[in-house]
């Protein structure tokens, strides 16, 4: 059973094992710049401060993804002009549960509250381009892709080739 639903403090602990205690050859496929991992500490204090701010002033909102009851994953949006745009990431903690079709299904539970709570006109979401599975994702939810282009896609990553895709108001009331 898939449930999504927002980020709540007693999942913090999740988020900085995923961020911080994982294997660092997979973080860096991810795109993950390993020198700019914050400290646990300052981690925990970012995440409490966004989780305690209103919606419409967060500068990152996160929706957990669970599996038959168990945190799994997480997408979040950043770069949140409210009312406007945000850009969306995409990631499922193990990955016995990747390539299994379940990131695809995640989303399309996920961007409704996205549209819904940040008001957005636009949704775009940057994932490395070399890597197929989230780029064939968004294609199949009807994403539109716009360009390929360098650049530095969070503040966590490193100057790398992605491929950015957008998903309007209109396109998200159409599809979902």
């Amino acid at each position: 059973m898939l449930v999504v639903r927002e980020l709540q403090k007693e999942d913090l602990p999740y988020l900085i094992q995923y961020w911080l205690h994982n294997d660092p050859d997979y973080m860096i496929g991810m795109g993950v710049d390993l020198e700019k991992l914050p400290p646990e500490e300052g981690f925990r204090k970012m995440l409490l401060q966004q989780i305690a701010l209103p919606i419409a002033e967060r500068g990152s909102y996160a929706i957990i993804w669970e599996l038959d009851g168990q945190a799994v994953g997480h997408s979040n949006v950043n770069q949140i002009i409210f009312g406007k745009s945000a850009f969306m990431h995409l990631h499922l903690w193990n990955g016995g549960h990747r390539k299994k079709g379940l990131g695809l299904d995640f989303i399309k539970m996920t961007i409704p509250y996205f549209f819904k709570n940040l008001e957005l006109e636009e949704l775009f979401c940057e994932p490395y381009a070399h890597n197929p599975a989230p780029n064939k994702t968004l294609e199949k939810l009807g994403f539109t892709f716009i360009k390929k282009h360098i650049c530095i896609p969070g503040s966590l990553n490193f100057e790398q080739e992605v491929n950015r895709w957008r998903l309007s108001a209109a396109e998200f009331k159409e599809q979902f």
